[in-house]
């Protein structure tokens, strides 16, 4: 344990899983006192010293802004927002409703934007302070049948220079990640579900050239420097977490 964070106080949506827990570990290993702010609640594990859990539905304004008052008032501050809560489903332009389209960008894209807005007064009165928000690969380039979430990916990536370059003057920061594959239940659930899982574990992880595939510790430890004063001199940066495979090229050969 070192002590990056200590002293700091910080808001991870979706903390209780997946990749927000890797984040919510790596910060309370760090020192940090973590709000974990999501609809359902976390397993009694992640709620260790220094963790409490707020309640709220983030396609709620009304319940975003409390969420983020509540924790100002329990924890006595703001310094680092996680805006890491996200969804995810499969459906191309043809199959895509008008309201799957609007559940997509409500949860993945206005929800860190009202999260950010509720947030800013309390992290501008702390002199320096550091938003991280979750893109995607898929930001930057697409898996078949998810033109909503590359939408809304890219999206959060561009949210994230305007609000480095807005906010910057007032010592707020904001940086992004950029995640590829990363272990976690719902990804095991879906390897699962094919015909051929074992197949498919192997070619995924020849897409690779670390030789594995992510954990949500690797995440969690870039967010870490991101919310930490050793990057002091970075802002509006999008970080890829990929262990090399959106830089290695496909052939046509096994």
């Amino acid at each position: 344990m070192t002590d990056r964070l200590t002293g700091k106080i910080a808001i991870i949506t979706g903390g209780g899983r997946g990749i927000g827990a890797g984040i919510t570990q790596r910060f309370v290993e760090e020192g940090a006192k973590v709000a974990i702010v999501q609809r359902n609640a976390p397993r009694d594990a992640m709620l260790s010293e220094g963790v409490i859990y707020v309640k709220a539905d983030l396609s709620s304004s009304r319940e975003i802004t409390s969420a983020v008052e509540t924790v100002v008032e329990q924890l006595g501050g703001l310094d680092i927002l996680v805006n890491n809560a996200g969804i995810m489903f499969e459906k191309t332009v043809d199959e895509m409703t008008e309201a799957d389209w609007d559940q997509m960008m409500v949860i993945n894209l206005k929800a860190p934007f009202l999260l950010t807005k509720a947030a800013m007064p309390h992290l501008r009165k702390r002199g320096s302070a550091s938003i991280v928000n979750i893109g995607s690969i898929e930001g930057l380039a697409s898996n078949p049948g998810h033109p909503a979430y590359s939408a809304s990916k890219a999206g959060i990536h561009g949210f994230t220079a305007a609000v480095a370059v807005d906010h910057g003057h007032e010592g707020i920061r904001c940086n992004a990640i950029a995640p590829g594959w990363i272990n976690s239940d719902l990804s095991e659930v879906y390897i699962d579900s094919m015909a051929d899982s074992d197949r498919v574990r192997r070619e995924l992880l020849a897409m690779h050239p670390v030789g594995r595939l992510g954990e949500p510790r690797d995440v969690g430890s870039l967010a870490v420097w991101l919310a930490s004063e050793e990057s002091a001199f970075v802002t509006g940066q999008v970080y890829v977490v990929d262990g090399g495979r959106t830089k290695k090229l496909p052939l046509p050969i096994s």
